[in-house]
């Protein structure tokens, strides 16, 4: 069904970041066919139309997460106030050989769904655990995302080194077995459902793979064209431990192999020198940033206001919800805004502009979807959400949607969620499945998953003084 939205505010994210007002959005399938004032547009559509009041509402692109692990749902809250290598050794490392499909598949779908009900349209995961006697957890990820009819890619992660450094051993895999089912993902599910799934490659990070299994990434990238995702320099650790490996810096490794170009996804980047950002902006790679997760494991600020000024493309990325806690994007949205304000005392450095160009136009260019998504603008996929105010009085009054939405709202506010013009929220309720049903299962699930990988005991830790 085509469908019109009218009498509403409209913030396109194109390139003079119009805000239009008594405006209305016409969805003919799943692209934008027009937009235009409400008194033109309203007598033009009425055939086979779906119409919205949006009288008072707000319509935004969809949110862009460039950077999660939506298996980690299950881990949520047994992580907390843990360093990292602690949270690593006693509690992420044990659940990973424990993981089967039906684990990822109602972990993912908590995760998308409470991702939709902050506006998220389209999500980066990032599955990294594939430990001995791996069970299909890539496709239960990808069952959720066909299942709530998000845009999503899957990122086959893998380690192959890095025992000596911490990695866990039961996770590590032969290169022959990850280009194999790299493969088999690639041959069954990438470009599926009207291209909104796509297959991606995601080895955990350079420390973790040796100088073959980043080769084999470099040749499968340029043959089978997909994107690159990788944790780097999050911690001074990484820097040191990809130099003990490789014999060279991190930046200069992904040079000589030809890693580092536009098809590049680097996540964290919380310790880069100025050698190391200006060889990122000569090569065209882009950089996920994950505020809350960084602050979470107290990993330190990355510095995207330089980034920023660079030119250098930024997105923002959830990261798993045991280092997150959540996967709501509108509370990253605001942390993204504050932690640089309060880090350089400036509180002009981050604007509530920028963090909503890094959440959806800029999102969508570090993915390769820039023509296709990331704005409001005829000919584009109809991915975005309605925003209403009067949902949540945290965000009445309201005097400028953009920084509503950044600083003084919930996610009670998005209303309505559209994905290829599709409705897959309405007035709040998700719409390709029960909620509670999902709830009972993932925490049955987590339950068992605890139970199994002796983490039941992170439930109840003693109490904690300083």
């Amino acid at each position: 069904m085509n469908t019109l939205i009218k009498n509403t505010c409209i913030v396109t994210m194109n390139e003079d970041r119009d805000i239009f007002y008594e405006y209305a959005l016409y969805i003919e399938g799943e692209r934008i066919f027009e937009i235009g004032p409400t008194k033109v547009m309203e007598n033009k559509y009425v055939n086979n139309t779906r119409v919205i009041d949006g009288t008072g509402k707000i319509v935004f692109p969809g949110l862009i997460n460039t950077h999660n692990h939506l298996f980690q749902v299950l881990l949520k809250g047994l992580g907390d106030d843990m360093v990292l290598k602690d949270w690593l050794e006693f509690m992420t490392f044990p659940s990973t050989p424990y993981l089967t499909e039906e684990n990822c598949y109602f972990a993912a779908l908590n995760g998308l769904m409470e991702g939709i009900h902050s506006g998220v349209t389209t999500t980066f995961d990032y599955m990294y655990p594939h430990a001995s006697g791996y069970k299909n957890t890539d496709e239960g990820i990808i069952k959720a995302m066909q299942k709530l009819g998000v845009r999503g890619f899957l990122g086959r992660g893998w380690v192959d080194a890095g025992i000596e450094a911490g990695v866990y051993p039961a996770m590590i895999e032969q290169i022959d077995d990850i280009e194999k089912a790299v493969r088999d993902l690639h041959n069954k599910y990438h470009n599926i459902e009207n291209g909104r799934i796509k297959i991606a490659l995601a080895p955990a990070a350079v420390w973790s793979n040796s100088g073959d299994s980043l080769k084999m990434l470099k040749r499968l990238s340029d043959e089978l064209d997909l994107l690159v995702s990788l944790h780097v320099s999050e911690t001074p650790f990484d820097r040191e431990a990809v130099h003990n490996l490789h014999g060279k810096d991190e930046i200069d490794l992904l040079i000589e192999l030809g890693l580092l170009n536009e098809k590049l996804i680097m996540v964290h980047c919380v310790c880069l020198t100025d050698y190391d950002i200006s060889k990122i902006k000569e090569y065209g790679a882009t950089v996920s940033h994950n505020p809350v997760s960084n602050m979470y494991l107290s990993s330190g600020v990355a510095p995207i206001p330089r980034l920023n000024r660079e030119g250098i493309c930024v997105g923002l990325g959830l990261d798993g919800a045991a280092s997150n806690n959540s996967n709501d994007m509108i509370e990253l949205l605001k942390m993204t805004a504050l932690l640089q304000k309060v880090h350089h005392r400036n509180p002009t450095i981050m604007t509530a502009d920028k963090v909503l160009e890094m959440a959806t136009i800029e999102g969508a260019k570090a993915l390769m979807l820039d023509e296709e998504i990331g704005s409001l603008e005829i000919g584009k996929k109809a991915d975005l959400f309605i925003f209403n105010p009067k949902k949540d009085l945290k965000a009445i009054p309201m005097h400028n949607p953009v920084s509503t939405l950044v600083y003084s709202c919930g996610n009670k506010n998005v209303e309505t969620v559209m994905v290829d013009g599709d409705i897959i929220m309405e007035d709040g309720i998700v719409t390709k499945i029960d909620e509670e049903f999902v709830a009972d299962n993932c925490q049955r699930l987590a339950d068992e998953l605890s139970v199994k990988a002796g983490t039941d005991k992170l439930k109840k830790r003693p109490w904690k003084r300083i």
